[in-house]
């Protein structure tokens, strides 16, 4: 088939010169393909041993067929996982970690998003003075390890009578999560036109005014951002629940880590296998339902400035 086609330019006959087909199979393209197929077995391949071993019995796992199929499939190991798992002393499943982890979540990310975007938006848009410093003493505090402040906070936790409970480990996760939440806020907030916020200044509006009825509903997309991430941070964070929630508010991963490392009784594979996919069901659905949303937020301003 002549893949050339015939053009009338000022009543004569023009050949347009043929455009070359790519290749579909092109050794660069094959390499990408075996590539990706690589990573994506590399990292897929762990997932895969959990779920197949959460749902074998223990006679079938002590085989040593670590990537067989089960062959007598049950949930019997999700079902203990759940709910009669012991982390410690006590053997009501994870679930009591799941509950204290939304308990811990909840108001931690509501508040830290809060005082990040109340952060960003006065240090983009009123200026007080010593904002550039300010800034970066908050940016500082984003890359201090947390094992250094660790002793400190828990003293001024205790002579405050909040160490070891909720309130207590929600205002952790919030002075934690203050400084990156200012900076994604401030970066989003500096790509608006000052145009927008003179104009609400000339009609009379105030520092509150303009924050809730012009700033806020235009901050949508880095409020997502800032959800996904702190979500996830605050339930995948181990140490700062271990140290500062107390006994009664361990979270979730805490909780895990006292399944797996239990000394007494048989050691069951496939409860653990279960327990550590329950725990990581939130961060992976947050992720899965709200990634595309995580990409158009940080498109659309949150690494700018």
């Amino acid at each position: 088939m002549n893949t050339s086609h015939t053009t009338l330019r000022g009543g004569a006959a023009h050949r347009a010169p043929a455009r070359p087909r790519r290749a579909v199979f092109s050794p660069a393209r094959l390499g990408i393909y075996a590539f990706l197929l690589t990573a994506a077995a590399f990292f897929l391949l762990p997932l895969y041993v959990m779920l197949v071993t959460s749902v074998k019995p223990m006679s079938e796992i002590r085989l040593g067929n670590l990537l067989a199929f089960p062959a007598h499939f049950t949930l019997d190991a999700w079902s203990a996982a759940w709910q009669s798992a012991c982390t410690g002393l006590d053997c009501n499943g994870i679930r009591v970690g799941f509950w204290n982890s939304v308990r811990i979540v909840v108001p931690s990310t509501v508040l830290s998003i809060m005082v990040g975007a109340v952060n960003g938006y006065a240090l983009s848009f009123w200026r007080p003075r010593g904002a550039g410093l300010l800034f970066g003493v908050l940016l500082m505090g984003a890359f201090i390890p947390v094992q250094v402040m660790v002793y400190p906070l828990v003293r001024v936790l205790a002579s405050v009578h909040l160490f070891s409970s909720l309130p207590g480990i929600v205002v952790i996760h919030t002075i934690f999560g203050m400084p990156v939440m200012t900076l994604l806020f401030r970066n989003y907030y500096a790509s608006i036109p000052q145009e927008l916020f003179k104009a609400a200044r000339i009609d009379g509006g105030s520092f509150w005014r303009i924050f809730f009825q012009l700033m806020l509903p235009m901050s949508t997309p880095i409020i997502v951002v800032a959800l996904i991430m702190q979500v996830t941070n605050i339930w995948n964070d181990f140490i700062l629940g271990l140290v500062f929630a107390g006994t009664k508010n361990l979270p979730m991963t805490v909780q895990l880590n006292n399944i797996i490392n239990t000394t007494t009784g048989e050691r069951l594979y496939n409860v653990n296998m279960a327990a550590t996919i329950l725990t990581s069901m939130v961060p992976l659905a947050v992720y899965f339902i709200s990634g595309r949303w995580f990409v158009r937020g940080i498109a659309s301003g949150a690494v700018k400035g």
